[in-house]
């Protein structure tokens, strides 16, 4: 099994519907640190979006239901 990694902040409605939705996920909160925030940034080319979600090498910014 993949590791689901996810980019958001712990406030986000979009973020926490994403976790719910993946619940094994690793999140990492972008508030936490510096770091975490530029790690999101190189994922999503720039795009300050969030969800960032990680899986098998893919990145998708942004969550919608049934994604």
């Amino acid at each position: 099994m993949s590791e689901i990694v996810i980019y958001g902040k712990p406030t986000c409605p979009h973020t926490k519907r994403a976790l719910a939705a993946h619940p094994e996920a690793r999140f990492v909160d972008i508030l936490a640190s510096e770091a975490n925030m530029e790690e999101m940034l190189r994922l999503s080319d720039g795009q300050r979006r969030i969800p960032v979600i990680v899986e098998d090498g893919r990145v998708c910014v942004g969550f919608r239901r049934g994604s």
